[in-house]
């Protein structure tokens, strides 16, 4: 679980470089796998999601001296994670020349291209209606179903009102139900 306060005393070690590297790998060790599985369900691939992932640590370590505390630990690393899950799938999207659509078919094929995919179960149904979602109500939906993340918290990640936030949650709700009632 998030300990604020051993999150405090490892960036006070980092940025005064006392075992500024240890400090560090304990970071990593504490929020790598939550950080994977959020970049993951974005990005869908492992491949892509481990290369995500050593992008948001270059960040993290490059950016962790300036951290100013304004938010938790955990709400930042997040914020690095969603804007380079999303800054890599736009990449993707102008490598292939392709629009945004047609990508979310490809990451809808991966799926169901997938060994273990059986369109009778449930949560890969969830992960194709997941994918058809438009980009803002995809992320909101990951932050707030998957990591349980308060409104208050994903509005600072995502730099968006409440409101908004929870709008794009109901609609994006609504077109899963949708997606999975209808398929």
């Amino acid at each position: 679980m998030i300990n604020p306060d051993e999150d405090v005393d490892l960036i006070f070690q980092f940025k005064n470089d006392i075992n500024k590297e240890a400090a560090f790998t304990k970071i990593i060790k504490k929020y790598q796998e939550r950080l994977y599985w959020h970049i993951r369900r974005m990005v869908v691939e492992h491949e892509n999601a481990n290369d995500v992932l050593q992008n948001v640590f270059i960040k993290v370590w490059k950016g962790l001296a300036n951290f100013r505390e304004d938010s938790q630990l955990y709400t930042w690393l997040y914020k690095i994670a969603t804007n380079e899950s999303l800054t890599f799938i736009a990449s993707q999207n102008k490598r292939k020349s392709i629009s945004f659509s047609n990508e979310e078919s490809n990451l809808s094929n991966k799926i169901v291209a997938d060994q273990h995919f059986d369109s009778n179960k449930i949560e890969w149904k969830l992960q194709l209606a997941i994918q058809k979602l438009p980009e803002k109500q995809r992320v909101v939906f990951l932050l707030r179903y998957y990591e349980e993340m308060p409104y208050g918290e994903m509005s600072t990640v995502l730099e968006t009102s409440e409101g908004a936030l929870k709008a794009s949650y109901h609609h994006a709700v609504k077109k899963i139900e949708d997606f999975i009632l209808n398929h």
